[in-house]
């Protein structure tokens, strides 16, 4: 229930000019999310780009193989501890919305596993004429019967909770229950909650997130036991959860900016300060220790760093950090969590990765590394509080994603599950290169390409980057991409330029506010090394970005058009001096800068996409997409981008689906469609 840490998984023709002096900007119209003049706009370039994508001669096998792997009978369910089993969200294309269901361990872990139904979101979206999808269940320890369901209407990062008995698999009546908003709660014990949300209109910061906590009780009795200030980014409630559920502590995170914190334990009706540093992360509580991570150099420890504090001796104020583990120069931590007595770091080492636990005794912590499959990406996908059962996700470029069950205390792992190969893997190797960027700088990439390829620059290849709030993007299978790209002849590249956490903290400050350019220059220095190594060329090279990686490709376009041939610009930000002012856009002047400070709006103005388009030059046909259901980031930037093309006689693609929120897979048929039109689009700029 972190919403707002959700890490994004990015107007004139003229040159930029002072912010006094700037001119209107004549498409603020489609920053109108559902305004009728803006959505019938919407409608218009939907029509035209299916019919130039839609009619493509490969447009219906795209499709039906897209569909084929979103709807999949043999797909893994990932299942999350609950009650001794696992419960498990699924969708297919009988169940567009997903059934929430339960199976036992032994019976999930079985070839068939025998699956109780809890909640039918198709049925309950039917009955209530809503689109609800589904946003996650907090459940009541030790039982855990009593669940806190969240469910979006159209996939959007606001929630309505609702209370829900999954003994009797209905809601519970007169229980607890918030309308829709962004919000966060937890579970203090059965008859109270700790809750941060919008309680009265214009109770929200710039970011549109809460900064109010109250706990709440079933009599519906709201107290204030903490508040932030309205200039904050946010507040996030903390229920430090122990042995048996207890909870021993709570704790509130002040989110100064997105990345700048202040941790206090509410404790009596008081508030005790935690000596950190502004850059700093809490990740879990274990064994009466709650654990950080430092983003920077503080007291003696490295960035990176992962600290416990005694939660005893935090109350009593008396508490000193102790080292859990400090990477090292090339190693990151990605995923930090607990099990019921043992921490599970997740890590990458030269940008692939392993899972260590960590176990506290006579106050050391001593790792064990989890027996997984070597050279492979992992992901936590669940970790048990009544044991030390861990699920581990292991994936590779070519290799299919597996499930393993392991052992927290023993290391020891085992495979429970396996995706089967969903393209021919056999035809195509993997390859890491380094490139040099415009400082010197080493920027790591992978290449997977076909076996004995010809490298003459024809190869068509689609770049992927993202380079932002310290998010690693390793190697990861991709099913749709291997059938309909990688079988047809195609290579894939990830670049692993900085602004990501492949090589932790100092990685991602490297390229922060007015140092942002060194990301957009490591990105051309993968596509120039792609070339020198006659791997691909400009004529055959296309780009993909979604989000904050919207910023890098249409950087891209309008900084090198003359690298690349094809533009696919997803979910984005790209009026970057706008951004703060849209949907949860002020959050993350942490990582751009303010535009309404000058010094930074100077910076930003030099390269934001949408200021910086100019005529007479030849770009790249781009493809830009968004959903207007996306309330993470505005589809207002996507619209107004394709507005300013059209104005300026600049070809493009425009379209945007109704519903599916920031994540735009919420519905797997809608998924299929978008996947289709994407490569469709790739295939006409760079296979034809």
């Amino acid at each position: 229930m972190k919403v707002f840490l959700t890490a994004l998984t990015g107007a004139l023709l003229l040159a930029p000019m002072a912010h006094a002096q700037a001119p209107a900007d004549p498409f603020t119209w489609l920053e109108e999310v559902d305004g009728p003049k803006a959505l019938t706009w919407v409608e218009g370039q939907n029509a035209k780009s299916a019919k130039r994508l839609e009619t493509d001669p490969r447009y219906g096998t795209f499709l039906a193989q897209a569909r084929a792997i979103f709807t999949a009978k043999d797909r893994i369910p990932w299942p999350t501890f609950r009650t001794g089993g696992v419960d498990n969200l699924w969708q297919d294309d009988a169940h567009t919305h997903g059934v929430w269901r339960h199976a036992t361990l032994a019976s999930y872990r079985s070839a068939d596993p025998a699956w109780e139904t809890l909640l039918d979101l198709d049925v309950l979206s039917k009955a209530e004429g809503k689109n609800w999808i589904w946003k996650g269940a907090t459940c009541l320890k030790p039982a855990e019967t009593l669940c806190l369901v969240e469910l979006s209407d159209g996939g959007g990062d606001a929630v309505e909770v609702r209370e829900f008995d999954t003994a009797k698999k209905a809601f519970v009546e007169h229980g607890f229950r918030f309308s829709q908003g962004k919000q966060n709660l937890d579970w203090i014990d059965g008859d109270t909650l700790l809750v941060s949300r919008i309680w009265t209109p214009g109770d929200e910061t710039p970011s549109g997130y809460a900064y109010i906590v109250r706990t709440v009780t079933r009599d519906g009795v709201a107290r204030e036991i903490y508040r932030g200030q309205q200039s904050d980014v946010g507040v996030t409630p903390i229920v430090l959860r122990g042995a048996g559920g207890k909870a021993y502590g709570l704790m509130a995170r002040r989110g100064l900016t997105f990345f700048e914190n202040e941790f206090v334990l509410l404790e009596g009706g008081k508030t005790l300060p935690i000596s950190l540093p502004k850059k700093a992360e809490y990740q879990a509580y274990v064994d009466g220790q709650a654990i950080f991570q430092l983003k920077e150099t503080w007291g003696g420890f490295g960035a990176g760093a992962l600290i416990a504090y005694d939660l005893k001796a935090l109350k009593a104020g008396s508490a000193k950090p102790v080292l859990v583990f400090q990477p090292g120069p090339r190693q990151a931590i990605t995923e930090v969590d607990a099990t019921h007595g043992r921490l599970v770091v997740n890590l990458l080492d030269e940008v692939k990765g392993a899972v260590d636990t960590y176990d506290r005794k006579d106050g050391k912590w001593t790792p064990t590394r989890l027996a997984l499959p070597q050279d492979a990406t992992f992901t936590v996908r669940s970790t048990s509080g009544d044991d030390d059962k861990v699920f581990v996700a292991a994936e590779g470029f070519l290799d299919p994603t597996s499930l393993w069950l392991a052992d927290a205390e023993t290391g020891k792992a085992a495979p429970v599950k396996a995706l089967p190969a969903r393209f021919n893997a056999a035809t195509h190797e993997v390859k890491q290169y380094w490139a040099t960027s415009s400082d010197g700088a080493k920027i790591p990439y992978f290449v997977v390409l076909p076996k004995g390829a010809k490298l003459d620059g024809s190869l068509p290849t689609i770049m992927y980057g993202y380079g932002g709030f310290e998010v690693a993007k390793p190697p990861i299978y991709l099913p749709e991409m291997g059938k309909i790209w990688l079988e047809r002849g195609g290579a894939y590249v990830i670049a692993n330029i900085r602004g990501g956490g492949e090589f932790g903290p100092a990685w991602h400050d490297s390229v922060l506010r007015e140092k942002r350019q060194l990301s957009f220059d490591d990105f051309a220095a993968v596509a120039q090394d792609l070339a020198a190594r006659k791997i691909t060329s400009a004529r055959r090279l296309g780009i993909y970005g979604r989000s904050n990686g919207g910023v890098l490709t249409t950087v891209s376009m309008t900084q090198r058009p003359e690298l690349w041939n094809a533009i696919v610009v997803e979910s984005p930000l790209i009026d970057m001096l706008r951004y703060h002012k849209l949907s949860a856009g002020a959050s993350w002047i942490g990582e751009y800068g303010d535009p309404d400070a000058p010094a930074d709006r100077a910076f930003i103005a030099k390269y934001s996409a949408y200021q910086n388009l100019k005529a007479g030059v030849k770009y790249p046909e781009p493809y830009i997409t968004t959903n207007t259901r996306d309330d993470r980031v505005h589809p207002g930037h996507a619209r107004k981008f394709a507005a300013r093309l059209e104005a300026m006689g600049i070809p493009y693609l425009y379209y945007e689906q109704t519903f599916g929120g920031h994540a735009n897979d919420a519905d797997p048929e809608l998924n299929a469609r978008r996947w289709a039109r994407h490569y469709v689009y790739l295939a006409q700029k760079l296979m034809d």
